[in-house]
């Protein structure tokens, strides 16, 4: 029962399904969040088949009243939350800047960056009672650089980077550490749909230095060090783990 809590949104697919399942591999008690209740449930069964007190909440991070919910019953069923991975995220609607609206705009930042705002919001005010925590926010190798035909996501994602710093230095009054991961292409369903087809994910992957995509399982492993007590001393950070695509 001593174990980490840990919360999770986004956490039914590609990053957060593996980040899930690495903490409770861990030892962590788990609240896992996204809009899929039989696949939450299903999740969570996993969980709890690897020895892991786990809960499924549904929660919309676009959505106030869903994200406060979500940490109001993470802290009834487990009295605490020590650590949140911010993960819920979209690939928007790639293409031209000439081709993207207002709509196409508030559908990418309305989950990538007010989900994010919202989560550090609520996460933060449960952790400053605590006076302990650590939060890891899943931006992108494209919240550092710009990319052709993805303006809206690439601009959500540095809009991430920007939240992540500055609630680092609100936090850390507190004694709550907020940082980033910032993966480069990896191999998850929002790939392929980013990419379109294969040709383009080629493309991309030529891109990288080690010339392959990374796994789910490498970004999870460094949101569970980032999250921690062996990086107690690291706040304010954005970690790439992108095979050397900004090199």
């Amino acid at each position: 029962m001593s174990g980490p809590v840990v919360l999770i949104t986004g956490a039914l697919t590609g990053i957060g399904r593996a980040t899930a399942l690495t903490f409770a591999r861990e030892g962590a008690r788990l609240v896992v969040s996204g809009r899929r209740d039989e696949v939450g449930q299903a999740l969570v069964e996993e969980l709890r088949g690897l020895g892991a007190e786990a809960e499924y909440v549904r929660a919309d991070v676009r959505l106030e009243d869903d994200v406060r919910n979500l940490l109001d019953q993470a802290v009834s069923r487990f009295g605490r939350v020590d650590v949140a991975v911010n993960n819920a995220g979209t690939e928007g609607t790639p293409g031209a800047v000439t081709d993207q609206t207002a709509e196409t705009y508030a559908a990418t930042f309305d989950t990538n960056v007010l989900g994010v705002l919202l989560s550090l919001k609520h996460e933060l005010q449960v952790m400053r009672a605590q006076g302990a925590g650590a939060i890891v926010n899943v931006s992108s190798a494209y919240g550092h650089v710009g990319g052709a035909y993805a303006s809206v996501y690439v601009a959500s994602k540095h809009a991430v980077e920007g939240l992540t710093k500055s609630a680092a230095l609100e936090a850390a009054g507190y004694g709550v550490r907020v940082n980033a991961v910032a993966p480069g292409p990896i191999e998850t369903g929002m790939l392929d749909r980013f990419t379109g087809n294969e040709e383009n994910k080629a493309g991309l992957t030529a891109q990288v230095a080690m010339k392959r995509v990374g796994t789910a399982q490498e970004i999870a492993d460094t949101i569970v060090f980032i999250a921690s007590s062996k990086a107690t001393y690291i706040t304010g950070q954005s970690f790439g783990v992108d095979g050397g695509f900004r090199a």
